[in-house]
């Protein structure tokens, strides 16, 4: 039995957002995201260098960043695993 083509999309994308995050975080580290007002994650990252010896301006927009592209990513795993119908066990 064929899975249908749509849940195939649907975990690809899913598990596609985790690797935006990541692009999208990086291109505005290195100032190339959007206009200086708009917060975003990299860009807090990326001022909170200048503040070496105060951690947390720079470490808790990074473990933003790590959270929600590892949760996105297990989220899912878990559906594929979920919706995969060669790896469930017959009782």
């Amino acid at each position: 039995m064929r899975r249908p083509e749509s849940l195939l999309l649907l975990i690809m994308a899913i598990t596609d957002i985790g690797n935006k995050i990541l692009m999208f975080s990086t291109l505005s580290f290195l100032g190339l995201g959007s206009a200086p007002p708009t917060p975003e994650w990299g860009m807090m990252v990326s001022d909170g260098a200048d503040y070496f010896n105060k951690f947390w301006i720079a470490g808790f927009p990074g473990m933003a960043i790590f959270t929600m592209a590892v949760g996105v990513n297990f989220i899912g795993a878990g559906l594929r695993d979920l919706l995969d119908l060669k790896l469930r066990k017959e009782f």
